[in-house]
C-alpha cells in the first residue's frame, strides 16, 4: 500500500448558485483539490493524507466530517481552539476567476508550527505533495521548518512533488517569494510549474526557459503547464519534450485546472503510465474540471483520464 500526504490550506469555497443573492459553500484549496482529484482517481491501494490545522469550531467540524466522507486521512490535521478555517468567494467573468478571500488569521498558517507533528505526518510516506501557497501562508521560521522536513523525508527517499503556485499577493514582496520557492524547487523531485506564472514573475521567455530553470535550481524533473498551448517536459536525464494535449471541450471555470492537472498527472504515472500518458492524463482531467462550476468536480473523474 503507497501513501501520498498533501500539505496545506483547506478553506470554506463560497460560490454563486445562479439565484439571485444564493451562495454555495463547499470546501477547497489547491493542495486539498489535488488530494481529492488523486482520492478519486486511485484504488484503495492508496492511502491520501491531508496535513493542515483547522479550529475546534463548528465550520473545521464540517470540514473534518467532509474530509472524512471523501476517504482523506484526518489523522495529522491539527485541532487549534482559538482559530478557524479561511474562507474565499469566487467570482467568475467569462470563465476566469477572481477570488476575494477572509484568511488572514487562518488557522492553516500554524500547520508547521508543530516539528513533530509534521515528521510523524511524512513517515512512511512515499510522496509528499506541497505549494507555493503553502509555503506563503506560513511564518517564516515555520517555511524552514517544512523545508527542512521535507528535505529530510527526501533524503530518506521519499519524493517531493512541488507545484509553485505563484500567489504575490501573499508574500512580502517578489524577492522573499523567489527566494523561498527556489529552496521548495532544490528538493522537489517533480516540479509542476505554470509557465504564465513564471513569466510574470521570473522573466522567463518560453516554457523551455522554465523548464531549465528549474533544473538547475535542484529539480529533478519538470512539468511545465501551459494553458491550452504544448506542456513541455524535462526528465531525469535533462531530455526536453513538447507535448500537444487535447483542448478543453468548454471553458466555464479555470478553477483546479491546475490542482487537477498534477493529480491526473500523478494517478496517470503511479498506475504504470509513460511521462507522456501522464501529461495527457493530467490534460484531459482538468479540460473536463474547467468545462464545469468549482474546484471540485465530480463528473469529471467518471472517465478515466487515460
Amino acid at each position: 500500500m503507497g501513501r501520498i500526504v498533501s500539505i496545506g490550506e483547506c478553506m470554506g469555497e463560497l460560490s454563486e448558485t445562479g439565484a439571485p443573492g444564493a451562495l454555495n459553500m463547499g470546501f477547497a484549496g489547491d493542495t486539498l483539490n489535488t488530494a481529492w482529484y488523486l482520492r478519486r482517481l486511485l484504488d484503495a491501494h492508496w492511502q491520501i493524507d491531508y496535513v493542515t490545522a483547522i479550529g475546534s469550531d463548528g465550520l473545521s467540524d464540517r470540514l473534518i466530517d467532509f474530509l472524512n466522507q471523501e476517504e482523506i486521512g484526518t489523522q495529522y490535521v491539527q485541532r487549534l481552539t482559538d482559530k478557524t478555517i479561511g474562507l474565499y468567494y469566487i467570482t467568475l467573468k467569462d470563465g476566469e476567476r477572481s477570488f476575494t478571500y477572509w484568511r488572514n488569521d487562518s488557522a492553516a498558517r500554524r500547520l508547521a508550527s508543530d516539528p513533530a507533528r509534521l515528521e510523524a505526518a511524512l513517515d512512511g510516506a512515499d510522496i509528499a505533495y506541497f505549494s507555493g501557497i503553502t509555503l506563503a501562508i506560513l511564518p517564516p521560521a515555520d517555511r524552514l521548518t517544512l523545508i527542512d522536513t521535507l528535505s529530510r523525508f527526501a533524503g530518506r527517499g521519499g519524493r517531493v512533488v512541488f507545484d509553485p503556485n505563484l500567489r504575490l499577493r501573499l508574500w512580502d514582496n517578489v524577492e522573499t517569494m523567489r527566494g523561498w520557492i527556489n529552496r521548495a524547487i532544490a528538493i522537489s523531485d517533480l516540479s509542476l510549474p505554470s509557465f504564465d506564472d513564471e513569466a510574470a514573475h521570473y522573466g522567463d521567455r518560453n516554457p523551455e526557459a522554465t523548464a531549465g530553470r528549474f533544473r538547475d535550481t535542484g529539480a529533478q524533473r519538470v512539468i511545465v503547464k501551459n494553458g491550452a498551448g504544448e506542456i513541455t517536459i524535462l526528465d531525469r536525464a535533462g531530455s526536453l519534450e513538447k507535448l500537444a494535449v487535447p483542448p478543453a471541450p468548454a471553458i466555464v471555470d479555470t478553477t483546479a485546472a491546475g490542482d487537477s492537472f498534477n493529480a491526473g498527472f500523478l494517478a496517470a504515472e503511479l498506475t504504470g503510465a509513460t511521462i507522456q500518458q501522464s501529461v495527457t492524463a493530467g490534460a484531459l482531467l482538468a479540460g473536463r474540471v474547467i468545462g464545469a462550476r468549482g474546484a471540485l468536480v465530480r463528473s469529471a473523474t467518471e472517465v478515466a483520464p487515460t
